[in-house]
């Protein structure tokens, strides 16, 4: 798992991995979209789906804490050990989106979501024990709000990359 130095450092390396990974769309036709590849776990809207649905989830867990709401993790009526079903909520929810509409809905909740990081001191960002809804929402380990962050981003913005890069090669 990568460490940052410090928040920018952090905003620069989801900006970066974002990029990429969103260039990998380029030349996706709309009408393959939903198309599934052999070996490949996600069809391209499944995969905008996938990242859309973590980053608002992300963005919310924060937006409930700070009104004094408990936020739930990972999401109202799922469960941790049960995350395909929020995956299906994910494909269901922004699957009917067009790929560009994914793209520029995704583009924009980074942008929301590097605002917010901005926002944070650096004790928030990467001390313990900042946000009730990060020490909610694992058992046993203490995770810094960043690591969320990275792990909802910049860690499957960069994985995902080669999955949607052999959709391409079997399909396009």
């Amino acid at each position: 798992m990568k460490t940052y130095g410090s928040k920018e450092e952090l905003i620069g390396a989801i900006q970066k991995s974002y990029e990429k990974y969103d260039q990998e769309f380029n030349g996706i036709p709309e009408k393959l979209k939903n198309q599934s590849a052999e070996g490949v776990d996600r069809t391209p809207s499944e995969n905008l789906s996938y990242q859309i649905g973590w980053t608002i989830l992300l963005l919310e867990w924060e937006r409930a804490e700070a009104a004094g709401r408990k936020a739930v993790t990972p999401a109202e009526g799922f469960k941790w050990n049960r995350l395909g079903d929020l995956y299906q909520e994910f494909y269901r929810k922004y699957g009917s989106l067009s790929i560009k509409q994914q793209r520029t809905k995704l583009r924009e909740n980074i942008r929301i979501l590097c605002d917010w990081i901005e926002s944070l001191s650096e004790q928030e960002l990467f001390e313990p024990h900042q946000r009730e809804w990060a020490d909610s929402a694992t058992s046993k380990a203490v995770w810094p709000v960043y690591k969320f962050i990275h792990v909802n981003t910049v860690a499957p913005f960069t994985n995902f990359r080669t999955k949607i890069r052999k959709w391409k090669k079997e399909i396009l």
